[in-house]
């Protein structure tokens, strides 16, 4: 019989084991931080709280937030990696930085224990999705020091599955790899497959089904929640397009997938991490129940590097179930609705990019499912200037009546006026990874 759990006794956990779990877990990870980790302890001396006054899961809303800036602002106090250091230098196995899109990156360092910690919950992630050890599986992510990159491989080998390091660029090389090793499964961005898709057809006259790619583990960019984009893929590549790799790279680098049973977001991080919710506007804890909307927060349990209290991450996260799965995981269900940085406010109305995003495919093959927010001045706005790519069959003499259409479409879905201008296929700049950036601001 197969094994349907990678880790039975974490995946499986009871709810009361688990609580019992995360305090003893959390009691011991507060104990280190208040002894080895020099910025917590002036964090927590300025806010006047001792480690005795931390006895619960509950106590952790007494102590402040962490935010990335402040991570930033450590190393710089102390390069390369910042008095949020707690174990000594000779422990450090790997280093990794963030991709530092939206400010200076961040060092992230791992001892051994916290790679073996790291290893077991991604490979949890990708077992739910379907990887077993008889797969040959090509990672293309960015290998260059980016967490999702080696990290995620060691995660993928961690299945016993059998890994080819690609990274990412010289699509053509990479689906002759594909077609001479016998690869069945793609790990990627979701939105690369329909870069690959084009050079399977230009390149080698082959429609992609032809490769025999079985499972694409996707992760790194939103849009699978959206059945008919998720469709498109299965549609044209003839694999299972698993939504199977989100995690927080400042933290911990996968911790949640789908499962074959049932396609929402599973916890799978239990023994690593504590999730806790926030209203991002008042900062007071919500619960983390069905039906629950808020900020994630994420503490450490089990970290030895850099160990994390109270992390802000930034994602909006919606609890859709609690309970046992049909697949036998117990760990929450959700799905991530926006970042709370990329939230934008249009005469009152909260607007995420997910949202057009998920308007826009809809529209395919009217438009390609590309587009960009170009913001010109800082908020409010009454409106939203759009860049949206129009598809390859769209005429001079269609562009506006569908440009009408798209904006009837975003205000019947998202209640917001948004001001539309096509512009070609692929003319919106993407990166190596096929992603585009959503929100340009020019101010």
């Amino acid at each position: 019989m197969e094994q349907t759990l990678f880790n039975p006794d974490m995946e499986s956990i009871s709810s009361a084991d688990q609580e019992k779990m995360e305090k003893a877990l959390l009691l011991d990870q507060i104990e280190y931080v208040y002894g080895y980790s020099r910025m917590y302890q002036d964090k927590f001396a300025k806010a006047g709280i001792t480690k005795n006054k931390i006895n619960d899961v509950q106590d952790l809303a007494q102590l402040p937030f962490t935010t990335k800036q402040e991570l930033r602002s450590s190393q710089k106090r102390l390069p390369p990696f910042g008095d949020f250091l707690a174990a000594p230098s000779e422990k450090i196995n790997r280093v990794h930085r963030t991709s530092g899109t939206t400010g200076s990156f961040v060092y992230t360092a791992l001892t051994k224990n916290d790679l073996n910690l790291t290893h077991d919950c991604g490979a949890r992630s990708f077992w739910a999705a379907g990887l077993r050890p008889h797969h040959r599986v090509v990672h293309c992510l960015n290998y260059c020091m980016w967490m999702g990159g080696y990290t995620d491989h060691a995660n993928l080998e961690t299945t016993g599955a059998t890994v080819i390091p690609f990274g990412v660029g010289n699509a053509k090389q990479l689906i002759q790899v594909i077609k001479d090793a016998g690869i069945n499964v793609i790990s990627s961005t979701p939105s690369y497959p329909s870069h690959l898709a084009k050079v399977v057809k230009a390149e080698f006259n082959m429609d992609p089904r032809e490769l025999g790619l079985k499972i694409g583990l996707f992760g790194g960019e939103p849009g699978l929640d959206n059945p008919v984009y998720r469709q498109r893929i299965e549609d044209t590549w003839g694999m299972k397009a698993q939504n199977a790799n989100y995690g927080v790279s400042d933290v911990l680098c996968n911790f949640a997938s789908v499962c074959q049973d049932n396609y929402t977001l599973h916890f799978l991080g239990q023994g690593a991490l504590l999730v806790q919710l926030i209203d991002p506007v008042t900062l007071e804890d919500i619960p983390v129940a069905q039906g629950a909307v808020g900020e994630m927060v994420l503490t450490h349990l089990k970290k030895e590097a850099q160990p994390l209290v109270r992390y802000r991450t930034s994602d909006l996260m919606e609890i859709l179930e609690t309970g046992p799965c049909e697949c036998g995981r117990t760990g929450f269900r959700f799905q991530i609705v926006g970042r709370a940085d990329d939230m934008l406010h249009v005469k009152g109305i909260n607007v995420f990019p997910n949202g057009i995003s998920m308007v826009l495919e809809d529209m395919v093959p009217d438009v390609t499912g590309e587009f960009q927010i170009i913001l010109d001045h800082p908020s409010p706005y009454t409106n939203l200037n759009i860049t949206v790519e129009h598809g390859l069959h769209i005429t001079p003499d269609k562009m506006s009546d569908l440009k009408l259409k798209i904006e009837q479409k975003i205000k019947e879905a998202l209640n917001f006026k948004g001001v539309v201008d096509l512009v070609k296929p692929d003319s919106i700049e993407r990166t190596k990874m096929g992603k585009a950036r959503r929100v340009l601001r020019n101010h």
